[in-house]
């Protein structure tokens, strides 16, 4: 057999290519919306992945240029609340710290010096109430009226405000409060 001429044989494979396609073009045109919405869909999430990207580069350049925000007033944090707290904490990952429950009993099982709830200067004659701690100063709130109660609050928010002994205080005083309302509709 002859060889045929070199275009004469594109021509006939472009002619058998043109005969499979226009075969399979009603396939191919059921196929279209899914492939077209598919396409559209890529092209979409490409598009917000570009924008989200810009928003975050933008972030990051105007969070050099802005002040930080100042901390408002509501947000407290343990260094404000007391000056000993890290020293606190620094003994115990030592394995130094003391159970503040046992702190608390051993307040409770101290010697109390005769007349020291009689102090006329301390706040509901607590003398030395400004050197104790939390726990000691829960332990002696049980022996405490209602009056003495509400005296030691009002000496504390003029004087420390310290928001732990006020909360402490505060939760107190309610407390008695309801169990004198109880003991009374009895």
């Amino acid at each position: 057999m002859k060889h045929v001429p070199f275009p004469l044989r594109v021509a006939a494979g472009l002619a058998v290519t043109t005969a499979e396609r226009a075969r399979g073009l009603p396939k191919q045109l059921l196929e279209l919306p899914i492939t077209v919405a598919s396409q559209v869909l890529q092209v979409s999430m490409r598009v917000q992945q570009h924008v989200t990207e810009l928003a975050i580069k933008g972030d990051n350049a105007l969070a050099a240029l802005r002040r930080p925000e100042e901390t408002p007033e509501w947000a407290t944090f343990d260094e404000d609340l007391d000056e000993g707290f890290d020293d606190r904490f620094d003994s115990a990952r030592n394995g130094e710290q003391d159970d503040p429950w046992a702190e608390e009993e051993r307040a409770l099982a101290a010697d109390h010096v005769e007349g020291e709830f009689d102090s006329p200067e301390a706040p509901a004659g607590m003398a030395g109430y400004d050197e104790l701690t939390l726990p000691q100063v829960r332990a002696r709130l049980r022996s405490l009226s209602l009056p003495q109660l509400e005296e030691l609050l009002a000496y504390e928010r003029e004087h420390a405000n310290r928001p732990s002994f006020v909360g402490m205080l505060t939760r107190r005083i309610n407390n008695v409060r309801q169990a004198e309302g109880s003991a009374d509709s009895e």
